[in-house]
């Protein structure tokens, strides 16, 4: 236990109906993002069957149990299947699975679940949601705010103003995901999601003032539950003899869970307005992604005035 997604939260999310209730879901996890629609095992054939896999009985399923198999073969086909050490089987468009079949799965200790949907429409949801639930994760230091809709993760050492940026950020109609300590999964070799644990969701601590709650205060507009990091902000205090990048012509990354973040170094001074330099930095990343870099193209006017004035 502890290395999958707890099946109480994907029933959870995925509002599916639990037809062994005498089975506890919390004490159940799903290890493989896959899942698998076992109607050649419910022929027989078992050859590199994936037991690991949830098994989702659709319409293919269904309408060949109840057209091609009589009631006792049916059952010896479930007692085949439920003889694996399986995560749960769901069943689809609001089939219900008979009675036989769910004590059998009772007295095994295997879940079995329900939805009204379609089979391909919760098949690609479910998926989705167990890449989320079992990708790599971490946590890191930091507060997570999404400015213009991009994905700002702000760190630097505790009490630097890391909070009070994202406060500000806040008043200004941008959005909070996570202060303290930001979750982070890895959902793609491209995507870094991060959110907020349970405890510390929509909140925000300020020294001197104590926790405030930002659903409470400023509305549901200014709180998300995730969101893709975009790029990092990482605040440290002004050193006199420090270089700064002033030009910003060679991106610098951080690497969190293998993927390359672009960061920016930014000192922290006296009269330097913090939400108006994070809001900058979200609106020139997004010039990039788009295809404009401001420091290439003042290195680009520099060396046309070179060319000029050598001829």
């Amino acid at each position: 236990m502890g290395d999958g997604a707890k099946l109480s939260v994907i029933a959870e999310k995925l509002k599916l109906k639990n037809y062994t209730s005498n089975i506890k879901l919390d004490e159940h996890e799903v290890t493989m993002a896959d899942v698998n629609r076992p109607a050649l095992q419910l022929n027989g054939f078992f050859d590199h069957f994936e037991a690991g896999r949830i098994q989702l009985i659709g319409m293919v399923e269904w309408t060949y149990l109840q057209s091609e198999q009589s009631k006792e073969e049916r059952l010896e086909s479930f007692d085949k299947l439920l003889s694996y050490d399986i995560p749960c089987i769901i069943f689809c468009r609001g089939f219900v699975p008979d009675k036989r079949i769910l004590k059998i799965a009772g007295e095994r200790n295997i879940p079995i679940l329900g939805t009204e949907r379609g089979t391909s429409e919760f098949m690609a949801e479910l998926i989705h949601l167990l890449n989320y639930e079992l990708a790599p994760m971490t946590s890191i230091h930091g507060v997570l705010v999404d400015v213009y809709g991009e994905g700002l993760l702000i760190t630097g050492e505790s009490g630097i103003g890391k909070s009070e940026a994202a406060l500000e950020l806040i008043r200004r109609g941008h959005r909070l995901v996570a202060d303290d300590v930001v979750v982070i999964r890895r959902t793609s070799n491209n995507t870094l999601m991060g959110s907020a644990p349970a405890v510390t969701k929509h909140l925000i601590e300020l020294r001197g003032i104590g926790i405030i709650d930002v659903k409470s205060l400023f509305g549901v507009e200014c709180v998300k539950e995730n969101q893709k990091i975009d790029f990092v902000i990482k605040l440290e205090d002004w050193k006199k003899e420090a270089e700064y990048d002033r030009i910003g012509l060679e991106d610098e990354y951080m690497e969190i869970l293998g993927n390359k973040v672009t960061c920016h170094s930014l000192p922290i001074r006296p009269g330097r307005n913090l939400a108006v330099i994070c809001e900058t930095a979200a609106v020139n990343h997004r010039q990039k992604k788009m295809g404009y870099n401001a420091a290439t193209e003042l290195y680009r006017r520099v060396q046309d005035n070179i060319a000029k004035a050598e001829q």
